[in-house]
């Protein structure tokens, strides 16, 4: 397996985490459906179509994707070892925060 590939699958995993603790399995699986019927996005393009994830994800919850992106940035941070640094208010950008954290990682 690739390092990229295995990274993308580490990313998915920690999304997937945190959606299924926070919301559920039956909640995940909702999101997960709107987002690949209102997207086109499956799953496992998650971590390399990142904006598209975002906004399928905060189009399906609103101002509630705020914290649940936040849970999955320090996960992440976790994860690889990286300071997580989110800028929030009108500069945050769950898409580009991610791809920051990932880069340091």
């Amino acid at each position: 397996m690739e390092p990229t590939t295995r990274k993308e699958d580490q990313i998915f995993k920690i999304i997937d985490s945190v959606l299924k603790q926070v919301f559920g399995e039956e909640a995940t699986t909702f999101i997960y459906k709107y987002i690949e019927q209102n997207h086109q996005l499956r799953k496992s393009e998650f971590s390399k179509k990142i904006d598209i994830f975002a906004k399928g994800f905060e189009e399906c919850l609103s101002s509630g994707a705020f914290v649940v992106e936040n849970k999955i940035l320090e996960d992440l941070a976790v994860t690889y070892g990286a300071s997580k640094k989110a800028k929030f208010g009108k500069e945050y950008d769950f898409a580009n925060q991610m791809r920051l954290l990932l880069q340091k990682a």
